[in-house]
C-alpha cells in the first residue's frame, strides 16, 4: 500500500499531525518526515524525502511542508501518487517578507524566541482561537521544541525558495488544496492559484481556521484527507 508522508510546517513536528496521523494510520502506513530539520534548502529537503522512501508516495504538506511536497512532485512526478497541500504557497517571498524573516532571525539569535512567537499568534490563528490557551500553548511548545537554530535555518530555506507557479501546470497527480478561511500567512488566494494551475485539483476552504488548520479544525482536516484518499488518491 502506498504510504502517506506527512510534512510539517516551519519549526513544527509530529505534534502538528496528532489528529490526522492517528486516523490515517488506520488506513495504511503513515510517516512524519523530518527532512525540514536536516537540510538547508527546500530542494535538498525534497531530494532527501525521495531518497528516504522508495516507490510511490502520497505527500501531505502543511505550509513549508507543502512547499517541500511541491518540490518533490516537480522533481520526481512519477514517484508522487498524490498531493495534499494545506495552508501553503507556490510563490517566492516578497522583499518585504524576506526583510521580516531576517529581522525575526536576528531576534531568534538573540534568544528572543518567545517574544517573536507570541507576536505571531495573531497571524497563525483564526481570531476565534488566538486566546485559546490550550491551543496556543501547544503551538508554542511545539515551536520551542525546534529551538532557535532550527527557526533560523528553516526561515532561511523558505526565504530562498523560487517561485514555483510557472511550473505547476506540469503536475498531473490528484491534488487536494486546503486553506483556512482566515489564513493571514498564506492567504486563500495562494491556495486558489495553486488549485487553478494544477489540472483537476480540488480546493477547500476550512471554516473557523487560520494558518494552523490541522490544529484549529482537526476533525474537518482529517475528514478532508480521508476523503482525498478514498476519492482516488490511493
Amino acid at each position: 500500500m502506498t504510504p502517506v508522508i506527512l510534512l510539517p510546517g516551519l519549526a513544527c513536528d509530529e505534534g502538528l499531525w496528532t489528529h490526522q496521523q492517528a486516523a490515517l494510520a488506520a488506513r495504511g502506513p503513515v510517516h512524519v518526515s523530518r527532512v525540514h530539520t536536516q537540510h538547508a534548502s527546500l530542494e535538498a529537503m525534497a531530494d532527501a524525502l525521495l531518497a528516504e522512501h522508495a516507490g510511490a508516495l502520497h505527500l501531505v504538506g502543511a505550509s513549508m511542508g507543502g512547499m517541500v511536497a511541491l518540490h518533490a512532485a516537480l522533481r520526481a512526478p512519477q514517484r508522487v501518487a498524490s498531493l495534499a497541500l494545506l495552508g501553503t504557497s507556490a510563490r517566492a517571498d516578497t522583499a518585504e517578507l524576506i526583510a521580516l524573516r531576517r529581522e525575526a532571525c536576528a531576534l531568534f539569535e538573540q534568544g528572543r524566541v518567545d517574544e517573536v512567537l507570541r507576536a505571531n499568534l495573531t497571524f497563525a490563528f483564526h481570531p476565534a482561537h488566538q486566546r485559546d490557551a490550550s491551543l496556543t500553548q501547544a503551538y508554542l511548545a511545539m515551536i520551542h521544541r525546534a529551538g532557535a537554530a532550527q527557526l533560523v535555518a528553516q526561515n532561511r530555506a523558505v526565504m530562498a525558495r523560487p517561485d514555483l507557479r510557472p511550473r505547476l501546470a506540469g503536475l498531473r497527480c490528484p491534488t487536494l488544496v486546503a486553506v483556512g478561511e482566515a489564513d493571514a500567512l498564506t492567504p486563500p488566494e495562494c491556495a486558489q492559484e495553486i488549485a487553478a494551475a494544477i489540472a483537476g485539483a480540488r480546493l477547500h476552504t476550512v471554516a473557523g481556521a487560520g494558518h494552523m488548520l490541522t490544529l484549529e479544525q482537526p476533525a474537518a482536516v482529517t475528514q478532508l484527507l480521508l476523503d482525498w484518499l478514498d476519492g482516488g488518491a490511493r
